[in-house]
């Protein structure tokens, strides 16, 4: 038995040895450098893409290819939220892996001397859709090609160049889809579009952990995937992005140029002109495959926040690719029949036209690259006594500031703190909040593309957003054109030092217009703390004079049942000192102004217990961007509840439902009877944009609500050309304008918010009539709305001065109904607090 089982493991070990793995996989390719470099066919035991690639696949083919071949090494830039290995093939010379250091210091020079030295960095990226499968498995089969290829060419592009391969950049995206289309895959291949491997349940695979679409989260930086991405694009700084898509399946193939009239005119000329010679050589590689293609048309070059304009911006040329897809193993087209296999192999043939193209353009890239650089750098500009720039602060509040810094230095852009408080422009910039961002500097097109401003454009069509600044995404007070001596300023961030109280105090207050705030606050509910805000101002006696708190104002009285002072104390100023938040003690309850400490005007705080509407018809990204809201920053246990599931549940067991965007039709009238029974019990009702069409029509909402219908009839197309009519489709298109929001400042909704005005994202043709007496109106559009980008003067003039956000009361409960998205992509910071409101003020208080 003894001399059987010692058998046993013996055969494993020599099974688990190298040489037993090579007989294994019957490896057959000829040896380069004496070894043979195991191709995807035989690592995965079938032909590669006869089942769609799962991401611990990609990450241990490039691991094992690493290992055995002395021209692979592998970069490592983080974990998805699901803790996926994110990993990068490094594919050059044996000579140049051995001087790798080197070369990455000569890059990280790149922004400060004229003349370039060392190779060219191309990077190849694929797959940051998830279900845009093809690119993944392309980059495997180039990975092996270039580590064992002999060709003379290939040779001499990795003695010349680094090349960097990122198959998967949504390891979670990736693996959501390869599960389902794997899982319903048959033994024949079903090319019908309505077979259930073509049509993926809700969310899809497209998106990450959080339903964000990481292809638009470049600028922005919200995900741990696109911090790690960003973080190596700025490590190589790379020539060439090659950015691999798909598309529906009923178009062709496509690769930039875009359309010219829709390039950002940040975007230098030159950078187009590189792009257009490098197609021509995508031209021969996709005509000598017979394969149709299109080019200058669909696509453009003008939100920055994408993996193909994010390089343009920064020195780079990027090249958007985008193949008609499969979904899948293959589905019909009116092209015929589109292939997984026939995708794999255009994605591979624009990958070689691309390293050939690009080293064929190496000297033109280098100097591109230098001329973008060219004196923008402040090492030029160190001997002057005073800088200019943009002076920034975020009143009353550090944490917005926090994460404006931290995005700044994931995107290498250099900012100073103050070491003494100014006044400019009649605005107080104060040195806990304030910081100095100078003009002149390496990334100094980045930082104007991060603050652009536009608002006219030659042509109004747009693939994304057409405004993005951040001034008003975080609320930012700012003042351009700023000349400060660089003694005053200090690149070391202001300690945060806590406030100390003594045991005579009767309460500790917190000021709501800190981020911070309700952080904080979710961490003393969830302790059991009793938490009371403040429905009206007030202003309390202090040895420095009188300390004026708003409304808003959080209170943690020092007397409960629970806890003894001591212990209320010392979880609060552990709180204080995790989240940075200041905390300042009352030492009595009697007010010198307005409201005493224990009035009745003081709410409770009840926990929350919210539930999001999840499923087909809702729209995943803005699910997302909630539940990361509550989940990732709040840290609030969340439950996301499919809608065909709703029928079935307690309402009575959540505090607030939650309606993101989406087409709730196949909710009934049962459902809404059950909605009006949980918010006249007490509960809160939040919905936003196209959910509100569902509620008005299921008689739930008593606001008149204006839809795409409505403001249809504000355009008039009569007599149009044909080749007119896309122009006017254009003009009736929010693609995403920056509006600005007039505030009632004394509307809980709006508690702990700076200023009387507010910057929202609008994205959709919707709105409210402006009468109404059954509903209170928080806010409503300004006078003239926009503040920067894209929205036609039919709906500037038709939103001025209606309402955007209604509060409805129901008996106890209450409806909190959103005209647009609070929380766009995570990034929009400035108005999360109204969010906040909506979840822990509202049911105290409507």
């Amino acid at each position: 038995m003894l001399k059987t089982a010692l058998t046993f493991v013996c055969a494993l070990v020599l099974l688990a040895s190298p040489l037993a793995q090579a007989k294994k996989t019957r490896l057959t390719d000829d040896p380069l450098y004496g070894i043979t470099t195991t191709s995807p066919e035989a690592f995965l035991g079938y032909p590669l893409g006869r089942y769609l690639l799962r991401h611990d696949q990609v990450n241990y083919y490039l691991k094992q290819i690493a290992q055995q071949n002395p021209r692979v090494s592998i970069e490592q830039t983080g974990h998805s939220h699901e803790g996926r290995q994110q990993l990068t093939a490094v594919i050059t010379s044996k000579n140049n892996q051995q001087q790798l250091a080197s070369i990455l210091q000569q890059r990280q020079q790149v922004k400060y001397q004229a003349k370039q030295t060392g190779p060219l960095v191309i990077w190849l990226a694929y797959s940051i859709h998830g279900d845009e499968a093809s690119g993944a498995h392309a980059a495997l089969k180039l990975s092996h090609m270039l580590a064992s290829s002999k060709e003379k060419w290939v040779t001499n592009l990795l003695e010349n160049a680094v090349v960097l391969i990122t198959p998967s950049q949504n390891p979670d995206g990736m693996d959501r889809f390869s599960t389902w289309a794997n899982g319903y895959a048959g033994k024949v291949a079903v090319s019908d579009s309505n077979h259930k491997e073509h049509k993926q349940g809700w969310p899809s695979g497209r998106t990450n952990h959080y339903l964000a679409d990481l292809n638009r989260d470049w600028l922005f930086l919200r995900h741990p995937e696109s911090q790690g991405r960003v973080a190596l694009f700025h490590r190589w700084q790379p020539h060439y992005v090659g950015d691999f898509h798909e598309m529906g399946h009923e178009k062709s193939y496509f690769f930039q140029p875009g359309v010219p009239e829709r390039t950002h005119p940040l975007t230098p000329l030159a950078n187009q002109q590189l792009t257009a010679k490098l197609a021509s050589y995508h031209q021969a590689a996709l005509d000598s495959k017979k394969q149709q293609y299109f080019s200058r048309q669909l696509f453009d070059d003008y939100f920055y926040g994408k993996g193909s304009t994010y390089p343009d911006i920064n020195g780079a040329i990027g090249v958007l690719f985008e193949q008609a897809s499969a979904r899948g193993q293959q589905q019909n087209s009116i092209n015929g029949v589109v292939s997984l296999q026939e995708a794999i192999a255009n994605q591979y043939a624009t990958s070689v036209s691309s390293l050939k193209g690009a080293l064929a353009l190496k000297t033109e890239l280098q100097d591109y690259q230098s001329e973008f650089f060219k004196n923008k750098h402040q090492k030029a500009n160190k001997k002057a006594p005073r800088q200019a720039g943009r002076l920034i602060s975020t009143p009353n509040d550090n944490l917005r500031l926090k994460q404006l810094t931290v995005l700044l230095s994931q995107h290498k852009i250099e900012y100073y703190y103050l070491t003494n408080p100014l006044t400019q422009g009649g605005k107080e910039f104060a040195v806990a909040n304030s910081i100095f961002i100078p003009d002149t500097q390496a990334q100094s097109a980045l930082l104007d593309a991060l603050f652009d401003d536009v608002t006219e454009f030659a042509d109004p069509t747009f693939y994304d957003v057409s405004a993005w600044n951040l001034q008003y995404a975080f609320d930012l007070t700012v003042r351009k054109n700023v000349k400060l001596e660089l003694s005053v300023l200090s690149q070391a961030a202001p300690k945060f030092n806590p406030v100390e109280w003594s045991d005579k105090a009767v309460a500790l207050l917190i000021d709501w217009r800190q981020s911070q705030a309700t952080p904080a606050l979710q961490q003393l509910l969830s302790q059991g703390v009793q938490v009371k805000f403040a429905a009206k101002p007030f202003s309390l006696a202090a040895k420095t004079g009188a300390l004026d708190f708003p409304a808003g104002t959080l209170q943690i009285p020092l007397k409960q049942q629970a806890f003894s002072a001591s212990e209320l104390s010392q979880i609060v100023k552990k709180v204080s000192q995790d989240l940075s938040i200041a905390v300042t003690p009352a030492y009595s309850s009697g007010a010198i102004s307005g409201i005493d400490l224990g009035s009745p005007d003081f709410k409770i705080v009840r926990p929350i217990r919210p539930l999001i509407i999840s499923g087909q018809g809702v729209s995943a990204s803005e699910a997302g961007q909630i539940w990361y809201y509550l989940d990732s920053q709040l840290k609030v246990a969340t439950s996301l509840v499919d809608a065909s599931n709703l029928g079935s549940i307690k309402l009575s067991n959540y505090t607030h439902i939650i309606f993101a965007d989406g087409k709730y039709t196949h909710l009934d009238e049962s459902f809404s009877r059950q909605l009006g029974s949980f918010t006249s019990h007490g509960g809160v009702v939040i919905a936003q944009k196209g959910a509100l069409n569902w509620l008005s029509k299921a008689n739930f909402l008593k606001a008149n609500l204006r839809d795409a219908r409505f403001y249809q009839q504000l355009f008039n197309g009569n007599g149009l050309a044909f080749d007119q009519k896309e122009a006017f489709k254009a003009k009736q298109s929010i693609g995403g304008a920056i509006v600005e929001l007039k505030l009632d400042p004394s509307h809980p909704i709006n508690f702990g918010l700076n200023h009387m005005r507010l910057a929202v994202m609008k994205n959709m043709p919707l709105g409210f009539a402006q009468t109404g007496n059954d509903f209170s109106v928080a806010a409503t559009y300004a006078s003239q709305p926009l503040l920067s980008g894209y929205l036609a003067q039919e709906y500037q003039s038709s939103f001025a001065n209606s309402p955007a956000i209604i509060v409805e009361t129901r008996t106890k409960g209450a409806v909190v109904a959103l005209a647009d998205n609070l929380l766009f992509r995570n990034i929009w910071l400035g108005s999360e607090k109204v969010y906040a409101n909506a979840l822990y003020f509202i049911p105290a208080l409507h």
